[in-house]
């Protein structure tokens, strides 16, 4: 049985500067059911702030707490490990880690920089690395699909690029890394084998979080979604949805 439902946010939600239509109502009947929401996102071009207020003025009406970014994520490793950050970041998301002291432990932070990953800042990152720093990855999905609603190169290549020249992984805070899920969890007081993930990715949403722990994960035809995606990712899909509409009626069933 259904008791915590985890969404993706772009593709799923909203596209660009929209919400998809049926989405408010499809999380409007969530509530209604009683169903606890986390919303858990990848995109690192804007601070946890500035997304809150995006998508509430789309009237979501999110709290603080339903919200997780990987910019959070790695908040809370730098002080978790008494480390500061050699941000590779996009501009917007800089203003997030602007409090934290220098530390004599460094961690490089790779995001979605966008144009900022330039050579002179992809070398200086590697630079630390080879220097000793840790390596954190906000994200490492493949794609985005942009506001002109065409996919394209996500940070995932840049982090791989990375790894390849330094010899050492990245952690990876935001989906699919499992801690991302359980924190999602925890916070709703919710099992995993109690608690269904829907999202556009195949990969980093519906496999990702299958292999968490998750007991059921839906892959949603909007947003990245690419015929044949469900059967690209082992494991595949516990469901195939239209929309966030559809899946929320699939929920709604199992609980």
């Amino acid at each position: 049985m259904i008791r915590g439902v985890v969404l993706d946010l772009a593709g799923v939600v909203y596209e660009g500067d929209h919400v998809l239509p049926g989405a408010l109502e499809a999380i409007a009947e969530l509530r209604e059911a009683g169903l606890p929401i986390r919303f858990v996102t990848n995109t690192t071009t804007k601070t946890k702030q500035m997304l809150l207020a995006r998508l509430n003025a789309f009237g979501l009406d999110m709290t603080d707490d339903e919200l997780f970014t990987p910019g959070q994520a790695a908040l809370q490793w730098l002080t978790d490990h008494d480390a500061s950050p050699v941000l590779l970041v996009h501009p917007n998301l800089e203003e997030e880690f602007a409090d934290i002291p220098v530390r004599g432990t460094r961690a490089v932070v790779v995001g979605d920089a966008g144009d900022a990953f330039t050579y002179a800042n992809m070398n200086r990152a590697f630079r630390a690395l080879i220097d000793g720093a840790s390596f954190l990855a906000l994200a490492k999905n493949r794609v985005f699909q942009g506001d002109d609603g065409q996919l394209s190169l996500d940070a995932g290549a840049f982090v791989t690029a990375l790894e390849y020249s330094c010899g050492e992984d990245a952690i990876v805070l935001g989906k699919p890394s499992p801690d991302f899920f359980d924190a999602a969890l925890e916070s709703m007081d919710c099992a995993p084998e109690e608690a269904v993930m829907v999202g556009d990715d195949a990969e980093s949403d519906v496999a990702g979080a299958l292999k968490a722990g998750l007991s059921n994960a839906v892959l949603v035809r909007t947003g990245k979604y690419r015929d044949g995606d469900e059967d690209r990712f082992d494991p595949p899909p516990t469901a195939v949805a239209n929309d966030l509409a559809d899946a929320v009626a699939w929920i709604v069933r199992h609980s």
